[in-house]
C-alpha cells in the first residue's frame, strides 16, 4: 500500500477520521489496511507503542499540533483531506445547502411521556396492534431496502406512539411506552446502520430508559448488546464485552434468544481483542443458548425474528475474522450465506463484502475479487458506510499482496463513489 498512498488514502473510513480529527480511528484503519502493527507505526509518527496503543482505544487525545503534524507527515496524508477537516471545522460547508433537522430524539418526546396532559382521546388495543403490525413490517422492510427511506417515517410514527399515551388508561398507558421504546431501538439501529453514533447513542439511551418504566426486561438488554455492536463496529474491545456482560446482569430474566445475544458479543469482543481462548468458549456458550432458543421461537421478542442458528453462523465466520483464522471464516460466512433468504438483503450485502475480505486475506485474490465486484451494486445502495467501506478494505489487502484484482476492483469502487 505504501506505493499507492491515493488508493490507501480513497478509503471513506479512513478519510472520514481524517476529516473529523480522529486520530484513534486514523490510527486503527491505516493499520489495517497496510498490515502494520502499532510499534511500526509508531515509527512512522514518532510514537512509542503504549501511546499508539491509548490513542487507539480513546485513553489519549492528540491536541498537540506538533504531534499532528507528525502524524500527518508520517502517514502521508494528502493536503486535500486536511483543508476538508479545516473546512468541517469552521463550520463551512464547500457548498451551500439546507440546514437539516437533528437526527437526535428531542426532549419534548420525554415530557409528552413523563407529563402526561388530560386528552379526550382514548387508545384501544386495537390501535396499538395495528401499531404493533406496522413495526414490525417496517423492521422487514428495512432488511430489503436499508435504513436512509425509512429513517423519516420512523420518526412520525413515533411521534404518534408518544401522542397517544396522554389517553391511555391501565395497561395500555404501559404498552405505549413499551411500544416507544421499541420504536427508539429501531431508531437507534438505523442511525447505527447510517454510522450517526451521537444519534444512535441518544435513541439506544431513551429506548433503554422507556424499556425500564415499561418492566421490558427484553428490550432493555438488548439495547445494551446493540451499544455493544456499535463498540464492536468502533474497535472498543473492551467497551463491547462490558456492555454486553451489563446487558445479562442487569436485565435477568430475559429471553434465551437476548442472552445469546449478548453472548456472542461478548465473544466478539473477545475476538477483536485477540483473546482467542475466551472468544471461542463463548461462542461455544453462545451456540448451546441459540440451539435452546430455537426450540421454542413463540418465547422470543418481535424484534429478534432475525436470530437464528443461520444468524449465528454468520456471527462465528465474523469472530474467526477477528481471530485471523481466514479459512474457518471464509467457511461460516458461506455456509451462513448460503441459508441467508434473499428477503435480508442489507444483510446479505454486508457479509458478502466480508466473505470477500476473508477470501482476500486467505490468498484467494480471484475468488475474493468475484464476490467484492458482485456486490458493489448493492453496497453502493444499501450498504453504505459498512459494506462499502468493507469493500475498499477488501481492494486494500489485495493491493498490498499485489493481486491484479485489487487494482481492478478499486477502480469499480471509484466509479461509485
Amino acid at each position: 500500500m505504501g506505493e499507492t498512498p491515493e488508493i490507501l488514502w480513497s478509503h471513506p473510513q479512513l478519510a472520514a477520521a481524517v476529516a473529523r480529527d480522529d486520530w484513534g480511528t486514523v490510527f486503527r484503519t491505516y493499520r489495517k489496511l497496510t498490515g502494520l502493527s502499532q510499534t511500526k507505526l509508531g515509527e512512522r509518527v514518532g510514537l512509542v507503542q503504549p501511546d499508539v496503543s491509548d490513542i487507539e482505544r480513546g485513553r489519549r487525545r492528540v491536541t498537540s499540533a506538533e504531534v499532528q503534524q507528525r502524524i500527518v507527515a508520517g502517514l502521508g496524508i494528502p493536503g486535500t483531506l486536511q483543508e476538508a477537516g479545516a473546512v468541517a471545522a469552521a463550520g463551512q460547508t464547500p457548498v451551500s445547502g439546507l440546514a437539516l433537522p437533528s437526527a437526535v430524539p428531542d426532549g419534548d418526546l420525554m415530557l409528552r411521556v413523563a407529563g402526561a396532559v388530560d386528552s379526550s382521546r382514548r387508545v384501544d388495543a386495537a390501535t396499538l396492534d395495528w401499531l404493533d403490525r406496522l413495526l414490525a413490517e417496517h423492521r422487514r422492510a428495512e432488511d430489503q431496502i436499508g435504513s436512509r427511506p425509512l429513517v423519516t417515517v420512523m420518526r412520525r410514527q413515533l411521534d404518534t406512539v408518544v401522542d397517544l399515551y396522554a389517553g391511555a388508561r391501565g395497561p395500555l398507558a404501559e404498552r405505549v411506552v413499551r411500544l416507544a421504546a421499541e420504536h427508539a431501538q429501531f431508531l437507534a439501529w438505523m442511525a447505527q446502520d447510517q454510522d450517526d453514533t451521537a444519534a444512535a447513542l441518544s435513541w439506544y439511551d431513551r429506548s433503554h430508559e422507556w424499556a425500564l418504566e415499561a418492566g421490558d426486561a427484553d428490550m432493555a438488554a438488548t439495547t445494551l448488546n446493540m451499544k455493544a455492536h456499535m463498540a464492536w463496529s468502533k474497535g472498543r474491545a473492551d467497551r463491547c464485552v462490558r456492555l454486553a456482560e451489563a446487558s445479562r446482569w442487569s436485565a435477568p430474566g430475559t429471553s434465551l434468544g437476548v442472552q445469546g445475544h449478548a453472548v456472542q458479543m461478548a465473544a466478539r469482543g473477545h475476538a477483536l481483542g485477540g483473546e482467542s481462548d475466551e472468544a471461542r468458549r463463548l461462542v461455544d456458550e453462545a451456540q448451546d443458548i441459540i440451539s435452546r432458543a430455537a426450540e421454542h421461537p413463540e418465547d422470543e421478542p418481535v424484534w429478534m425474528y432475525f436470530y437464528d442458528e443461520t444468524w449465528f453462523t454468520l456471527q462465528r465466520g465474523m469472530a474467526a475474522m477477528h481471530l485471523r483464522d481466514w479459512h474457518t471464516a471464509v467457511d461460516h460466512l458461506t455456509v451462513g450465506l448460503d441459508a441467508l433468504p434473499d428477503d435480508y438483503r442489507r444483510d446479505k450485502t454486508w457479509y458478502r463484502t466480508c466473505l470477500a475480505h476473508a477470501l482476500a486475506a486467505s490468498g484467494e485474490s480471484a475468488r475474493a475479487a468475484t464476490v467484492a465486484m458482485a456486490s458493489v451494486p448493492d453496497a453502493a445502495d444499501i450498504g453504505r458506510p459498512h459494506s462499502w467501506n468493507e469493500l475498499h478494505t477488501t481492494a486494500a489487502v489485495l493491493i498490498r499482496q499485489g493481486a491484479k484484482e485489487g487494482r481492478l476492483l478499486n477502480g469499480l469502487l471509484r466509479e461509485h463513489d
